[in-house]
């Protein structure tokens, strides 16, 4: 078992990840929800909102197939997981000095960087920190205290937004990243783990190939509904952005993100450890039509109190997908190759995620605001589909294997 492992069969390192995706998200989500209406009053629109975040996302997509490559090779992995947190933290208040819509750019382009070179070795280190039928549970418990730095963030912005203005909110966020660091820092142990020796021999070598093969079939039909379904998955700012036209004002943005990040805490670990005893495809499924239903709603104009419902809801996709996919990944493929499946499903939903968000800005500046949000939620009830197919597939193999047995 991994480092000290805890009565509950979590491990002392799925704690310290939890503390740290707490501090993370409170300075995150401070600036994260605050950001539309800002490029609002420096002059931007859709347009621009989904070429930040669409190449914010793609460099982050090379990024985690970057980090994917060097994890399962690399004998000592929290040095890449403290950087990517590092520089992250480091570099978000700036946007308290952006004055154009491509300042805003390169502060979101060193966000994502970093986030996609820590974000698979920490997934591999704390899948490599929980026994195999606990991962669910483990990745449950790291998205409850991430949600919940996710709640605290917004309540945070919404307080100091009229005393210190949308700028010093930025500066502020440097608070509780600097904590995140420390925690990480400190607090983390790296995991035993083996490099097998033909990877070991490669290791220093050339990143001249990557290995997508060794992983089974089924983990490619995963990677091919996720990307169809991140096609329509743009940045949730578009979100903020269609509350905003509909006609919530600027100063509750991050209320929005409150309401929504506090349905994602309350769910995450329930539905992690869920999946831990059903289908996690099945209850990914469920979150993406979640997921649908929240789009179809701004896309239809819905009333106001309806939006706020809708956000509501809406933490209940985040909750019913994040720790389960990442659970069923985690499960789907041997331990020494976890490494790479991580990198390559980041790399792909980031790419897909990259498209849609450039998308989402094109078609509402063409069409009109409902188009993206209809064009996502046709989308995501596809990918749900197809992830009906695999739960079916499964457990026909496990009705199968049982009668051999």
């Amino acid at each position: 078992m991994p480092p000290e492992s805890i009565d509950d069969g979590l491990s002392r390192n799925v704690y310290a990840f939890g503390f740290t995706s707490l501090f993370n998200d409170i300075s995150t989500e401070m600036a994260y929800w605050v950001i539309p209406a800002f490029l609002v009053s420096i002059g931007a629109g859709p347009a621009q909102l989904g070429i930040i975040e669409g190449i914010a996302e793609s460099v982050a997509s090379i990024a985690k197939l970057l980090a994917g490559y060097l994890a399962d090779r690399m004998p000592q992995r929290k040095p890449l997981v403290v950087a990517g947190y590092a520089v992250a933290n480091i570099t978000k208040p700036f946007l308290g000095l952006a004055s154009l819509w491509w300042h805003v750019l390169i502060v979101r382009f060193f966000d994502r960087v970093s986030k996609g070179l820590r974000s698979v070795p920490r997934d591999v280190m704390l899948a490599e920190s929980v026994r195999k039928e606990r991962l669910g549970a483990g990745f449950g418990l790291l998205q409850t205290m991430d949600s919940a730095g996710a709640v605290l963030g917004p309540l945070i912005a919404i307080v100091l937004l009229p005393r210190i203005g949308l700028r010093n909110v930025f500066w502020a966020a440097a608070v509780p990243g600097a904590l995140a660091v420390l925690t990480v820092w400190f607090a983390i142990r790296e995991p035993r783990h083996t490099i097998p020796g033909a990877l070991q021999s490669r290791a220093g070598r050339t990143l001249r190939h990557f290995g997508f093969r060794g992983l089974p079939a089924s983990f490619y039909y995963l990677i091919v509904a996720v990307s169809l379904f991140s096609l329509g998955n743009s940045s949730d700012m578009f979100l903020v952005l269609r509350a905003q036209n509909l006609g919530i004002a600027a100063r509750n943005a991050p209320l929005l993100g409150l309401v929504f990040n506090s349905t994602y805490t309350l769910a995450a670990w329930p539905f992690g450890k869920l999946s831990d005893r059903y289908s996690k495809p099945a209850v990914a499924a469920a979150g993406y039509l979640v997921f649908a239903a929240t789009y179809l709603s701004f896309a239809a104009g819905a009333s106001l109190s309806l939006i706020w419902v809708s956000m509501a809801i809406y933490g209940c996709y985040y909750a019913l997908t994040e720790p389960v996919l990442r659970a069923l990944v985690g499960a789907s493929v041997e331990p020494q190759l976890r490494g790479r499946a991580f990198g390559i499903f980041a790399f792909a939903t980031s790419l897909a995620t990259l498209v849609s968000s450039i998308a989402a800005g094109e078609l509402w500046q063409r069409y009109g605001a409902a188009v993206p949000f209809y064009f996502s939620a046709a989308l995501a009830t596809v990918a749900a589909l197809m992830l009906v197919g695999l739960s079916a597939f499964q457990a026909g193999r496990k009705g199968v294997e049982r009668q051999r047995a």
